[in-house]
């Protein structure tokens, strides 16, 4: 299983929770699977746009081993394993949610900077579910 080179320095439950969930990878990995519900690996990998196969795996990995995703193998003849969001998983959406409205929001204050919507948010700037 794997294992963090150094465990994290998490001082108060906020650094807990952006050690979990924050990041560029991981809410993206919980919005599609939130949004899709059951993916294999293929799928996953194609439906996030711009992430290479190797910090996809570690980052499933340490989704896994935080309890926020469930990674189900098959013994078939040609293996088949699926990712979906454990009930830990599910409780994070409605947090990642009400950030992205907060974004939305704020973000658009900056009128130099335009922010592109997300391909699972939709045109108000809300989490895709």
């Amino acid at each position: 299983m794997y294992k963090r080179k150094m465990e994290p320095d998490i001082r108060c439950p906020l650094e807990y929770g952006l050690e979990i969930f924050g990041g560029k990878w991981k809410s993206r990995i919980i919005c599609v699977l939130s949004a899709k519900k059951i993916l294999r690996y293929s799928e996953l990998r194609q439906e996030m746009s711009n992430i290479t196969d190797a910090v996809l795996a570690s980052t499933l990995k340490e989704l896994i081993t935080d309890g926020i995703v469930e990674r189900k193998s098959y013994d078939e003849i040609l293996p088949r394993v699926e990712y979906s969001l454990t009930e830990k998983g599910l409780s994070v959406v409605p947090i990642l949610q009400s950030i992205c409205k907060w974004s939305g929001i704020f973000y658009k204050e900056d009128t130099e900077n335009v922010m592109p919507h997300c391909q699972k948010c939709n045109h108000r700037g809300g989490f895709y579910i």
